[in-house]
């Protein structure tokens, strides 16, 4: 799936704005990473591609708060849920905060955990709906917001951003994200007393390598707004989503891109796969089991009627033809057969009541037929199945009880 991440610039309103972007053509890759105004941004399908809005580290503030038993319930963000826990967290971050609550946006954590303290995202709420509107009305929907950084990916971490003359150092200080100016107090307040891994864009690398006297992880700035777009993060919460079917389709379609791209779940889809190739497989074989044997049974049936029946030389329907055969024989022979008037009316006078009795009676190539009987439809149902097993078929035409050998009447 084709996927644009937008970087959300400061002045999102401003026409000569200009948007960092990454366009990944499967999710995973970095194909084309630039800076362009809104208009020339790159364009993805609906059915096929995905916008994601990448926050800056510098307009989020983060916050560990310890929510009230039973606000995070099963149902707490379906209709009604979200609004009480928006009035917990206005609650809890109002003595916290600057701003007033009601100009702030917040979003928690994925799957924030019941009995622990939960991360916050807090960020501004008139920018990133400008933000979000700017990119919709130039036909970009967004459809997931991440943070560039968060405090997890920053506990064993540092990242050297910016430009060679304006290096900027990322890490994780007090709960929170910290971005302050490169330098050598920086990194002492950053870093604390262990030693973490420093990741550094190219532009900056050296400059990272001299201040922290050993060598960084080189990392470009695409490949790390990629590697933001993956996490399962999205900011898109509260009133920036508003009905359930909206949360339910971002959580499943969420899901199945995880599944489907995700390098942690290449076993899993290896094992689908091979265990569709193994069912395709096993039922090809069933099949041609199945088909080899039918053709056994056939070829057993013609050897029957040939064997039987030598003066047969092309053998079509074997059972139609071994019946006319067996009939010819008994022709020939003066034997009765199930076809002879005799043998039809002994078989239909043995399971008749007594006092059916035919004002007459017609015989015509195998098939009886008998009027007056003046028989019930019951007493007419019940010769038919007890006939039926002898090869019988009798129905009624007008006040004519037909009967005959065969199943095709």
């Amino acid at each position: 799936m084709t996927t644009l991440i937008v970087t959300l610039p400061a002045e999102p309103l401003d026409a000569a704005a200009l948007y960092d972007y990454v366009l990944s053509p499967d999710g995973s890759t970095v194909g084309e990473q630039s800076r362009a105004p809104l208009a020339l941004l790159p364009l993805v399908g609906k059915a096929d591609g995905e916008v994601v809005a990448l926050v800056t580290a510098q307009r989020l503030s983060w916050h560990q708060v310890q929510l009230p038993k039973g606000t995070l319930g099963r149902r707490f963000f379906q209709e009604g849920g979200a609004l009480r826990v928006r009035a917990v967290l206005d609650g809890l971050l109002e003595d916290r905060l600057l701003d007033d609550t009601k100009q702030l946006h917040f979003a928690l954590e994925p799957q924030p955990p019941a009995d622990a303290p939960v991360w916050v995202a807090v960020c501004e709420r008139a920018w990133l709906r400008a933000a979000l509107q700017a990119l919709e009305q130039s036909g970009r929907a967004v459809s997931r917001i991440v943070p560039e950084f968060t405090p997890q990916a920053l506990k064993d971490t540092l990242y050297v951003t910016g430009e060679a003359d304006a290096p900027c150092l990322v890490g994780a200080s007090q709960g929170s994200v910290a971005v302050l100016p490169l330098s050598r107090e920086a990194i002492a307040l950053l870093s604390g007393r262990e030693e973490k891994n420093v990741v550094a864009e190219p532009a900056v690398v050296a400059v990272a390598e001299a201040l922290f006297q050993r060598t960084v992880t080189l990392q470009p700035s695409g490949q790390r707004q990629l590697q933001a777009a993956q996490s399962a993060w999205d900011l898109a919460q509260f009133d920036l989503l508003t009905s359930h079917g909206a949360r339910t389709w971002k959580r499943w379609s969420g899901a199945t891109r995880d599944v489907l791209r995700a390098p942690r779940w290449r076993a899993a889809r290896l094992a689908v796969l091979a265990l569709l190739a193994i069912n395709l497989a096993g039922l090809n074989a069933w099949a041609w089991k199945e088909k080899t044997l039918l053709h056994s049974q056939r070829q057993a049936i013609d050897a029957v009627l040939s064997t039987t029946f030598p003066q047969v030389r092309v053998v079509v329907d074997a059972p139609v033809q071994m019946a006319r055969e067996v009939a010819a024989l008994q022709q020939a022979s003066g034997a009765p057969s199930g076809r002879d008037l005799e043998t039809m009316l002994a078989a239909f006078g043995a399971v008749a009541p007594v006092s059916a009795s035919p004002a007459a009676i017609e015989f015509i190539a195998g098939e009886v037929r008998m009027k007056g009987l003046a028989l019930t439809a019951e007493q007419v149902t019940a010769i038919s199945f007890q006939l039926k097993p002898q090869g019988y078929v009798v129905k009624v035409e007008a006040d004519t009880l037909v009967m005959k050998q065969g199943a095709g009447l």
